[in-house]
């Protein structure tokens, strides 16, 4: 028989940001493994709000709060650190430091302006019990008075794994013959983009390579998956600063609900364009046309920044 014990601490990214993953195994000294092995699991976590999900400065604006909440039901330790991160022209969001040592991701991340010499945070660590929060204050600090441009890095919190973590050798030892046992600590984190913007602002953008697809997809993550269509399309950014705004499509010339929403969609300056993927809540009908459009959510929220119908 053998017996084994085994650690594993898995990472969770909220708003698709942190990746940690670690695992330690300890074996039996016996090679042969055994051939239904019983499992046992167990599960400890924290849950961790963030507001608001995005901050930026000017030569006007040079402070700024962000407040975390622990919303887990056990106390937590936070580590609050700013990390580069670039976006990809899919829109995924991966550390400047992975990116640069992918051949086809480098040439994007190469072009990050970091923020992080001009930017001060306080506290850089949060111990909060279930229910609690904590502020934290960023400012600038740095940076060469006289420069012009956009930089940019991401607050980034994320727990740190309590002490006990893992197994002891004496729990290892206690598991039955044919006893598989899994210890699991989710490590939570939570990225927003902290973006300086330096001399005048620039922010334009347009709408273009817009197609229809299809594909089985369940719209809410429950219902089962069913024919859906797809609108794909390129948010173009025309202008010298990043994007951030809304998406509504709708049919064109029609009032009422529309057929997809996306909220919070950026493009940042490391990128020109980005590709969009839309499921819509019905598929258009025989001749009628779409109309695509993206309002500004950033420097002058609700204008129109571009708008396209399908010819």
């Amino acid at each position: 028989m053998t017996r084994s014990a085994l650690s594993v601490s898995a990472a969770l990214v909220l708003l698709s940001l942190v990746s940690t993953a670690e695992t330690r195994a300890q074996p039996a000294p016996a090679p042969a493994a055994p051939a239904a092995p019983v499992v046992t699991t167990t599960t400890v976590g924290a849950n961790l709000n963030i507001s608001p999900k995005r901050v930026t400065f000017d030569r006007n604006r040079r402070t700024a709060t962000v407040y975390i909440y622990n919303q887990g039901g056990a106390p937590a330790t936070f580590d609050i650190a700013l990390i580069d991160r670039a976006m990809l022209p899919d829109g995924q969001i991966v550390t400047v430091e992975d990116a640069q040592k992918d051949a086809a991701q480098k040439p994007v991340a190469d072009k990050v302006i970091s923020a992080q010499s001009m930017l001060a945070i306080s506290p850089r660590r949060a111990n909060l019990a279930p229910g609690k929060g904590q502020t934290m204050r960023l400012r600038v600090s740095g940076g060469d008075a006289t420069a012009t441009g956009e930089f940019r890095t991401h607050l980034t919190i994320t727990t740190i794994p309590p002490p006990d973590t893992g197994l002891t050798a004496e729990q290892a030892a206690s598991t039955a013959p044919d006893e598989l046992r899994f210890q699991i600590n989710s490590v939570f984190g939570v990225s927003i983009p902290a973006i300086i913007r330096l001399g005048d602002i620039d922010v334009r953008a347009g709408i273009e390579n817009m197609r229809i697809d299809y594909a089985d997809v369940s719209l809410d993550g429950v219902a089962p998956a069913k024919r859906t269509a797809i609108v794909v399309f390129e948010l173009v950014r025309t202008g010298t600063n990043s994007l951030f705004g809304n998406i509504d499509i709708r049919a064109a010339g029609r009032r009422g609900e529309p057929l997809g929403i996306a909220r919070g969609v950026g493009v940042y300056t490391e990128i020109g364009r980005r590709t969009l993927r839309m499921p819509l809540n019905r598929a258009p009908g025989s001749g009628e046309k779409l109309e695509i459009t993206f309002s500004d959510d950033d420097t002058s929220p609700g204008k129109v920044l571009a708008k396209f119908t399908q010819p």
